[in-house]
């Protein structure tokens, strides 16, 4: 049954790869995930562009797993040299736009429900969610799901981690801030230069560190990513845009990072643009963790965002392929980093729900 299901699970990635799903246009990769559903005899639902159903026994009162991944993309990039919607076989490896991130981590997940759907007194209720608007932090995807699915209490999160135990993740804010100083002409005097002013605000983000580490995740890493000022050569200009990139650990709240640095950053104004994609975690001592540690796997701290960030529970992180390939031109899977996915998952969930 296995073999059978991860062929499926395979062809099934070739349509997804082969069918557009940028971030809020899923409408058509959601028809393909209903055909499984359909196929395979599961009841499901669709929310807009979310698919998500339970598993057949479903009781109340049990504690219940979430298993959710995303069949949303980024746009391919210019150095593309294959044809990013197109499912190409090559040396074993399977390109295309979203097969990495995260198509072969949401099929191999897709299979594992199948597999678990029909068994009869699991130690915990199963839901899977293919959700939209992963890579866009959209309002429609898995955060709009928390209300209408049932209470989660732990979940997996398929990204790809090479099948390793992603037991925390950072949290992110973006912040734009603001250097003001005396607009004026170029040929004139002035102390109070907003560019000039930059640079001692530069220097003070790039050396300022956050006090409290993680061990799991390290320390709060801040990057000024953007930087804007100026309409023509002999303008001084009244103000610099900066854009700042917050990656915080499990030791701060998003809040207590945005609290710290407009307290103290040398800057006009700092405004965040949004404190709800936090840092996430799953105890060490959960039965999830200690199986895949007994199984081999190993564990580490995520410093790439996932839909971990919108979910209260427990959470680990776990899928195939490779992140560093996210994103990336000429994108790809190994065929057999599925096959091993789909296998460890349900090794997984057996050691713990059945």
């Amino acid at each position: 049954m296995i073999q059978q299901l991860t062929n499926e699970a395979i062809e099934l990635l070739k349509k997804l790869i082969e069918t557009q799903s940028f971030s809020s246009e899923e409408d058509q990769t959601a028809l393909h995930i209903e055909t499984w559903f359909k196929n395979h005899k599961i009841e499901y639902k669709r929310t807009k562009n979310n698919v998500w159903a339970v598993n057949k026994y479903f009781e109340e009162g049990k504690p219940t797993l979430l298993l959710n991944s995303h069949h949303d993309t980024v746009k391919p990039n210019s150095a593309y040299t294959k044809d990013p919607f197109k499912a190409i076989v090559e040396d074993g490896k399977l390109f295309g736009l979203g097969s990495n991130d995260a198509g072969g981590c949401l099929v191999s997940l897709i299979t594992t429900f199948t597999y678990f759907y029909n068994h009869k007194d699991l130690k915990y209720n199963l839901i899977i969610v293919a959700s939209a608007e992963e890579e866009s932090s959209g309002p429609n995807g898995l955060n709009s799901m928390l209300p209408i699915i049932p209470k989660v209490d732990v979940a997996i999160v398929g990204e790809p981690t090479l099948m390793n135990l992603a037991v925390a993740e950072k949290g992110l804010v973006v912040f734009d801030a603001v250097i003001e100083g005396t607009p004026s002409h170029a040929a004139h005097p002035n102390d109070n230069n907003a560019i000039y002013n930059a640079i001692e605000a530069l220097k003070w983000f790039k050396d300022f560190k956050f006090e409290k580490g993680s061990d799991a995740l390290g320390d709060v890493k801040l990057t000024v990513t953007q930087i804007n000022a100026g309409s023509q050569h002999n303008v001084v200009p009244a103000h610099v845009d900066l854009v700042i990139d917050v990656r915080v650990n499990d030791a701060y709240s998003n809040k207590e990072v945005a609290d710290i640095l407009q307290e103290n950053a040398p800057v006009t104004s700092i405004i965040p643009r949004s404190l709800r994609l936090n840092s996430s975690s799953i105890p060490m001592e959960h039965d999830l963790v200690k199986a895949g540690i007994a199984m081999g796997r190993t564990t580490y701290g995520s410093p790439t965002l996932s839909d971990q960030a919108v979910l209260t529970c427990p959470s680990l992180k776990l899928g195939p392929g490779d992140s560093t390939r996210s994103h990336s031109a000429d994108e790809f899977i190994y065929i057999n980093e599925i096959e091993e996915g789909i296998k460890i998952y349900i090794e997984l969930l057996n050691r713990v729900i059945v």
